[in-house]
């Protein structure tokens, strides 16, 4: 992805995104490379320990849901379910 689009997707400053992109680079979770197609831009790339890294923070996150959630009944979830999607999302109502 590139760094603008990164920008755009996490909704903060380019500046900001590079500080983030510095950071994770720094612990190895990703790395720059530049655009083939644009070499004005610069691309960025989750590296296999990122890779890693964030599979055991999903697996970690829906364990800790499940653990979380796992206490209500169906009907329960499902309430919850389509309220944080109003939430989520407050133009589909």
């Amino acid at each position: 992805m590139r760094l603008s689009e990164l920008s755009d997707h996490l909704q903060i400053a380019p500046r900001s995104t590079t500080e983030v992109v510095d950071a994770l680079e720094a612990r190895n979770l990703v790395r720059r490379r530049a655009d083939p197609g644009d070499r004005r831009a610069t691309l960025v790339e989750v590296t296999e320990h990122g890779t890693d890294v964030l599979a055991a923070i999903r697996d970690t996150r829906g364990t800790e849901a499940g653990r979380v959630f796992g206490r209500l009944s169906p009907p329960d979830r499902a309430e919850l379910a389509r309220i944080l999607a109003l939430l989520r999302d407050p133009g589909d109502r």
